[in-house]
């Protein structure tokens, strides 16, 4: 094929080649400076895309499971803080009941001590019934009154733990005040209401407490497997911007000597006119 053509210009073929993938290139690095990502989407790296959107998925469920855990959470420490309360109310029913099985009181202070008494035991009963987060309360075993075992989420695999509720108003409270000096000297004894109460109170914030422990740390885990799987998401999937600015200098010019190149070809022909002279 003859050059001297002004119906094929080789030149500007190759020039214009030449400038169009310049031109795609650059359309590629402008997309990863605009977007941060070097594979934004499918079309840039199909594999690498679609193992991106599983980690996203793994991610959003780890984010979803601790936001349900921070809700058991409030409830634990909801029940934590009745059952505080309620300690320190056993300590002045221990009191108040030592007071009771002295038999030297006279009938008014055994009255006054049994009306100190009840009430304590009304506040306590307080403390149970009002231990309830979000409509939800692990001091009961009614699950019509939103209590009884709490089920949850730990994972983003949908793994599951439970929390064992207790039946407050039966196990935490003590019962109705003695009616003498030796029905109080027997809920002191080993064994005794006052007693069985006690050590019960004592296995709720212990049985809370490691709940409480394993929910806190499940929580610290999943955002340490959150921040691993986004480094290595990001790894990925995301753009070097340093070498990518680099990159897009280079193309601008590489561009801009297309296009001038491009212009000098698209020239050549008119040096056939002189021929013609």
């Amino acid at each position: 094929m003859s050059l001297n053509s002004v119906n094929t210009n080789i030149g500007s073929q190759v020039a214009l080649q030449s400038l169009n993938r310049t031109s795609d290139q650059l359309g590629v690095v402008q997309k990863r400076i605009s977007t941060g990502f070097r594979v934004a989407d499918a079309k840039d790296d199909g594999g690498a895309y679609a193992v991106a959107q599983t980690v996203r998925a793994d991610v959003a469920g780890l984010t979803a499971a601790n936001e349900q855990l921070g809700g058991v959470k409030g409830v634990l420490e909801t029940t934590f803080a009745a059952l505080g309360k309620v300690s320190e109310s056993m300590l002045k029913v221990r009191e108040t009941l030592t007071r009771l099985a002295d038999g030297t009181i006279n009938d008014d202070q055994r009255a006054q001590y049994e009306a100190q008494y009840t009430a304590l035991k009304t506040q306590i009963e307080n403390f149970v019934s009002d231990a309830t987060y979000n409509g939800r309360t692990l001091l009961s075993t009614d699950t019509g009154a939103g209590g009884g075992d709490i089920s949850s989420v730990r994972n983003e695999a949908g793994g599951t733990f439970t929390i064992s509720a207790v039946d407050g108003a039966t196990d935490l409270v003590v019962d109705a005040a003695p009616a003498d000096a030796a029905a109080a000297q027997t809920a002191l004894e080993a064994g005794g209401n006052f007693k069985t109460v006690e050590a019960k109170i004592a296995d709720a914030l212990n049985q809370f407490g490691a709940d409480s422990n394993y929910i806190d740390g499940q929580i610290r885990y999943n955002k340490d497997k959150i921040d691993a799987m986004e480094g290595g998401l990001g790894a990925l999937v995301d753009a070097d911007l340093a070498k990518e600015s680099a990159k897009l200098q280079s193309l601008q010019i590489r561009q801009q000597l297309g296009t001038q190149a491009l212009s000098i070809s698209n020239q050549a022909p008119q040096t056939l006119l002189s021929l013609f002279r």
